[in-house]
């Protein structure tokens, strides 16, 4: 659901070159020393220190108390001998030569977003996202590199006091950095600014213009101005085991050390018993491996759960263990191995967790990725599926990042970078890349290679540092469907992307059939920037939501909202700033007709609010105000008026939204809990329900809870609530798992009315008199998920819910395979429609810029061979009526009669297990199925002619019937096919009945055609003539006949009339040609 977009911005800090008179860190090496905490060797097994050898591995390991903070002394555990390779040894590592000592080494992000950090080998820069500036800036002395290393990695801790610089020989040097909240730097001027400027318009939004310093107006995320930060050195503290890498966590900085191999957990302060530091070694845990090291380590918040990659390639899911739980408190650790590698291309490189789905991905040496569900902490973390690497020589993973929501993962190779959907769709990409092109731009090298890349913007942008060293960071923008901010069937329906400060509306609607089919996005997509003054406070956008009807759009940024109005192209804001900083969207919002339906998070309490697009945007117009008692999860609309809310408390509330006659309101009618059947509300992504057609007829509205099958998302699990009543008469709910790995779904009930198909049945359909049994077949109560893969549909839902009811098993989906990401189901077009990253290299222009593409798939001819594998070919008629009107009708049943003949014309199958007779048979409904037989069969290949045709019939019979029906350019097609077949007489009569026949109806287009044929079977032109003169276009000429005519008519064209007498139906039948 994410795709590149754009070409991408690039930063670089130009910081002065060293000087005598710079300010370093520190004046001398003394002053790190005196603020120093030193981290002693890690005794092992027998206590020894570091660099000697254990002999009892399985003696009890403990924590260790480590020297506490000193005034003075060295804290260096090395001689200078020992120290003198070790810089040696950074030198080649990170580079000496001053180009290459500019060059960025690192890159994190605090976790608010608000801040970065970079390094280079000596120095450290704190910068502000938006507006991005550098804020910070500190550079190490000669003598402090010389000392304690270059700087290889940065940490920063979750509140972003306190960062983290860690030097390659074994220091961590940490900088407390303060801000004033009210002083800003970095003012704008301009020369010769005479404030000679026009005040910005709203195209009439009805909001407020926000005009910041020097009379110029903000841009997106830029009103705060930049703040003013103060960096200032904390201390040293170095780790005589060797750092393989470290973690910066809220209490406390988490150290993988080499020699021996362990984890040292350094408290950012002392605790109760003034220890500061303690450690464990990995022999000491049972769930380890023995003599194995750390290479990567990921920690998630939100799952509480680290992920730890030892360098023989497993991956362990580990927890802190409690004291309580073992019952001592020499264990610190509790863990699995979740993955083990089979071959050294499997073995784990890096790691990353997905806190969303609940996923981890683990990547592998291959270039190749394997996805893991965490179903538990207590090592229940199966496999989930794999993704294969991008191109045959990626080269090695350099990391693996999740977006923020989780809906997209970006991996950077040493040789490029790619993205997949959380389920393993493939996305964007920079392997399609010409190498000429990036050597002679250097502002593309991000193309061929990155180092490693954080998410910024809530997921709408990534900032990437360039794998071969440089000083650049590139941030590239990623449009992304409006689903991932607001899950809502309108949005499925409606397809919507969106980006940090602009809405892409999907109007493919509007279209005519072949231009909806297109992949022109100028057509067929809508782009619309919002407001500059909303952006200025509430960049970037994190929700959006059109309505059913596709006339209104709202958007949700970090604080209040807006909405737009697609016809008049006015956007409506808030007047009163205070009222739109003073709540956040949370939970979706949805639009009942004009009035749009907010959850809000407000001073802790939460509400439904109902804003009229009518109104001004204003608190004191609120149409109508719900207060709850939980935080709302989602919110989604069903049927014609009723409204769900599904809240943190496992409660789902029904509402009826009420119009009267100045107003609408909400009206509570039922509610039920779900305790004890989802343990963990939030991971809840979306909801639905179907409601009995006869309760929806005639049943009371507070009885729909009590009878509704309920459908959730969770995770990626689609998971079915069938209800059912004990013997005691209470309610309960038999739970079934429809489909795993689903990433959205969609239920064509709760789509608009519009974009569902109509019946065929009518007054005068035969098909009652044909298949006596069959019943109205459409797509109106159907259900679609997207598995990461393909695309499966429940052609029917009711199907689901009899098989419940009887107790058989779930009804297998109809399988349509994608080769891009669907975004949509047009049902009335019988359509998906997706989208497809493309890179753009021109030699015209200076760089390369990502676009992407409109693609759309046709799924009947899924849908309908389904129904014709399973012997319903009255429910596959009566479903093809729905698109029988369509211009690209004939074209889906063409792919139909060729995907099924491809693969039976090589699997020969059982006669009572073949398809082909079936789909002969359906296809005899239509009026132009011999357009596509005789079209299907000209683009087959030959050896699959024999088997057509011994199931369809004679090419020649065919030919008679396309002669009947007055369809001559069909039968020209056939006459193609008996030439080929070489089954074409001698006498040629055929070729002269529709020759003749052609210039009977004057379709001089066919006689140009044929006479084309004649010619090229004889270049002498001999045959042509004679031809010409059966038809009597020629006088006869007194010669030897052809080889086409050695035995031709004795008589003239007058001969044909008997042959044209049963012709006369198809005159009337025919329109004497068909068009393709």
């Amino acid at each position: 659901m994410y795709w590149p977009i754009r070409a991408p911005t690039i930063f670089v800090a130009k910081v002065p070159p060293p000087s005598p008179s710079i300010d370093y860190d520190s004046e001398e090496s003394a002053e790190l020393v005196r603020h120093s905490l030193s981290i002693g060797s890690v005794p092992d097994d027998e206590g020894n220190e570091a660099g000697k050898e254990a002999t009892d591995e399985e003696e009890e390991g403990r924590k260790i108390g480590e020297k506490e903070v000193g005034e003075t002394g060295s804290t260096s555990g090395t001689s200078d001998a020992d120290e003198k390779p070790r810089n040696e040894e950074a030198e080649s590592a990170l580079g000496s030569s001053e180009e290459t000592r500019s060059h960025l080494v690192a890159l994190r992000v605090a976790r608010s977003g608000l801040l970065f950090a970079t390094v280079t080998r000596s120095e450290l820069t704190i910068w502000q996202t938006k507006p991005t500036a550098v804020v910070a800036h500190v550079r190490r002395s000669p003598l402090s590199i010389d000392s304690y290393g270059p700087n290889v990695d940065v940490m920063i801790r979750p509140d972003s006091q306190i960062f983290v610089v860690q030097t390659l020989l074994g220091y961590l040097m940490t900088y407390s950095l303060a801000t004033d909240q009210n002083a800003r730097v970095y003012k704008p001027t301009f020369v010769g600014n005479h404030h000679h400027q026009r005040k910005p318009s709203m195209s009439g939004s009805g909001g407020r213009v926000l005009v910041g310093d020097a009379g110029i107006v903000p841009g997106a995320g830029e009103a705060g101005g930049v703040r003013e930060f103060s960096l200032q050195f904390r201390m040293v503290i170095k780790v005589d085991a060797g750092i393989s890498k470290a973690l910066a966590l809220e209490d406390e900085l988490m150290v993988a050390t080499v020699k021996p191999s362990a984890i040292q957990c350094i408290r950012w302060t002392p605790d109760s018993t003034g220890n500061q530091t303690s450690a464990e070694t990995l022999s000491r845990m049972p769930w380890m491996q023995k003599k194995v090291i750390i290479t990567d380590m990921v920690y998630d918040r939100p799952m509480n759960l680290s992920t730890w990659v030892t360098n023989d390639g497993r991956a362990y899911a580990v927890q802190k263990a409690r004291s309580s739980e073992n019952g001592s408190t020499s264990r610190t650790f509790k863990g699995y191995c979740f993955h083990t590698p089979a071959t050294p291309d499997e073995a784990a490189v890096k790691v990353s967790i997905n806190a969303r789905f609940s996923m981890i991905a683990v990547a592998c040496a291959n270039g190749s990725l394997f996805m893991y569900t965490a179903r538990d902490y207590s090592g229940n973390i199966p496999l989930s599926h794999k993704v294969a690497a991008p191109s045959d020589s990626p080269g090695n993973i350099t990391f693996v990042n999740w977006s923020p929501d989780g809906y997209c993962l970006f991996v950077g190779y040493q040789n490029g970078w790619a993205t997949w959907s959380v389920y393993g769709k493939p996305g964007g990409n920079s392997f399609g890349t010409r190498a000429a092109l990036i050597v002679r731009k250097p502002n593309e090298a991000y193309l061929s290679g990155v180092k490693y890349g954080a998410w910024i913007a809530n997921g709408g942008e990534i900032l990437l540092l360039r794998n071969q060293g440089d000083e650049l960071i590139w941030s590239l923008e990623f449009v992304k469907s409006a689903v991932v901010g607001c899950f809502s069937s309108v949005n499925t329906a409606r397809p919507m992307l969106q980006t940090g400060e602009q809405l892409l509306i999907y109007r493919g609607y509007d279209q005519d059939d072949n231009t909806m089919i297109s992949q022109d996005s100028s057509v067929l997509w809508h782009t619309v920037q919002v407001p500059a003054s909303y952006l200025a406070e509430n960049w970037p956008i994190r929700s959006s939501v059109i309505s059913p009807e596709g006339r209104y759009v709202a958007v949700a940024g970090t604080r209040g909202l807006a909405h737009y109005s697609v016809n008049s192209g006015r956007w409506k804001t808030f007047t009163d700033a205070r009222m739109e900083q003073d709540f956040t969207v949370r939970g979706g919002m949805c639009w009942f007709q004009h009035i749009l339906i907010a959850a809000v998070e407000c001073h802790d309490r939460y509400q439904l609010r109902l804003y009229s697009r009518e109104l001004a945007l204003d608190n004191t117009n609120l149409v109508h105000l719900e207060t709850l008692p939980s935080a709302i999860v989602l919110v989604t609309l069903t049927g014609n008026d009723s409204l769900l809310v599904y809240t943190n408390d496992n409660v789902l509330y029904h509402y009826i939204v009420q119009s009267l006659e100045t107003s609408v309101r909400l009206v509570q009618v039922g509610q039920i809990t779900f305790h004890g059947i989802i343990r963990a509300p939030a991971r809840v992504r979306a909801i639905s329900w179907i409601v009995p057609d006869e309760q929806l007829r005639d049943g009371d509205p507070s009885r729909d809870v009590a009878v509704a099958t309920m459908l959730f998302l969770v995770d990626g699990k689609l998971v079915l609530l069938q209800p059912s009543t004990t013997e005691g008469g209470e309610l309960k709910y038999d739970m079934k798992v429809l489909l795993q790995n689903v990433e959205y779904y969609t239920l064509t009930r709760d789509q608009p009315p519009q974009q569902l198909t109509s019946s065929p049945m009518d007054e005068d359909s035969h098909l009652g008199d044909i298949f006596p049994t069959v019943t109205v077949q459409n797509l109106s109560d159907s259900l679609w998920a997207f598995d990461g893969t393909d695309v499966r549909v429940w052609i029917d839902v009711k199907d689901i819910l009899e098989s419940g009811e009887i107790g058989r098993e779930l009804p297998v989906p109809v399988k349509v395979p994608v080769d891009f990401y669907p975004m949509s189901t047009l049902t009335s077009r019988g359509i998906l429609v997706g989208i497809e990253s493309e890179l753009v290299q021109r030699r015209d222009i200076g760089f390369s810029l990502f676009k992407f593409s409109t693609r759309t798939h046709l799924f009947i001819t899924h849908l309908l061979r389904h129904l014709l594998t399973a012997h319903q070919p009255g429910a596959a008629v009566e479903l093809a009526r729905n698109y029988e009107h369509l211009a690209y009708f004939s074209h889906a049943l063409e792919v139909l009669l060729h995907d099924v003949l491809d693969e039976e014309a090589d699997t020969s199958p059982n006669p009572e297990d073949a398809v082909l007779p079936e789909v002969i048979r359906f296809l005899t409904h239509f009026p132009h199925y011999l357009d596509v037989i005789v079209r299907c069969t000209r683009k087959t290949e030959v050896a699959s002619w024999k088997h057509l045709f011994s199931v369809v019939g004679s090419p020649q019979a065919l030919f008679e019937e396309s002669l009947s029906r007055g369809l001559l350019k069909t039968a020209g097609g056939y006459l193609l096919i008996l030439h080929t077949l070489e089954q074409l007489s001698s006498s040629s009569k055929d070729m002269v009945r529709l020759f003749a026949r052609a210039v009977q109806e004057g379709d001089w287009d066919l006689c140009k055609e044929l006479a084309r044929f004649l010619t090229a079977l004889d270049n002498s032109g001999k045959t042509l003539r004679e031809a010409l003169e059966l038809v009597e276009l020629r006088t006869p000429a007194e010669e030897k006949r052809s080889f086409m005519f050695a035995n031709g008519f004795e008589k003239g064209p007058e001969s044909l009339d008997g042959e044209y007498e049963f012709l006369s139906l198809g005159e009337k039948l025919g329109d004497g040609g068909n068009s393709v």
